[in-house]
């Protein structure tokens, strides 16, 4: 987050470069920021092996996927709640995943909102017509009574914060949600 694109800020290369190095499982950076082309080449080099970048940001989408691409890090494209699946479409055959927000970027702790659903779906649905085979991901107001809905809709990536953030204890959660979208799925 760069205070810019959404209001708060938070961590950047130096950190993403320190989990690198500790990290056994895949590293997915999540770029909230005002023209994320200008910094995906130091994120790829400091170790993400997937890049997301939100669509609302980026002056050519296409270029920017393509360079994340060449860069070795699949290449994700995130939409915010307001932002309809037409916009993104053009773009579906560059994206190995699509990340559907489910509140306003930039706030941890929001309410979900059930647009996503309806996103998740229209774009299992895209993805089935087309042969496309990006994945598609939510993130935002993951609970345990939004993670089955999201997961039934075709989420597969599934980012839940707050759920796990606020639990007194982690593994506990995060057992817990992963069995949820499991048997929803």
């Amino acid at each position: 987050m760069d205070g810019r694109f959404v209001p708060q800020l938070t961590y950047g290369l130096v950190v993403v470069e320190a989990v690198r190095r500790a990290a056994k499982r895949p590293l997915e950076v999540h770029l909230m920021v005002e023209q994320p082309e200008t910094c995906v080449e130091a994120y790829a080099q400091a170790g993400a092996d997937i890049l997301t970048v939100h669509l609302e940001g980026l002056s050519d989408p296409r270029q920017t996927l393509k360079t994340i691409a060449s860069l070795g890090p699949r290449a994700h494209l995130a939409i915010s709640p307001g932002t309809p699946i037409d916009r993104i479409e053009p773009y579906l055959d560059v994206c190995d995943g699509v990340l559907v927000m489910s509140v306003e970027p930039g706030f941890g702790g929001q309410a979900f909102n059930p647009v996503a659903l309806a996103k998740l779906s229209q774009l299992a649905a895209l993805r089935s017509q087309r042969g496309d085979s990006f994945r598609l991901g939510v993130d935002g107001g993951i609970s345990t009574e939004t993670i089955g809905p999201v997961a039934a809709a075709g989420a597969e990536l599934i980012v839940a914060g707050s759920a796990v953030i606020r639990s007194h204890d982690y593994a506990k959660a995060i057992t817990e949600l992963e069995q949820l979208a499991r048997s929803a799925a």
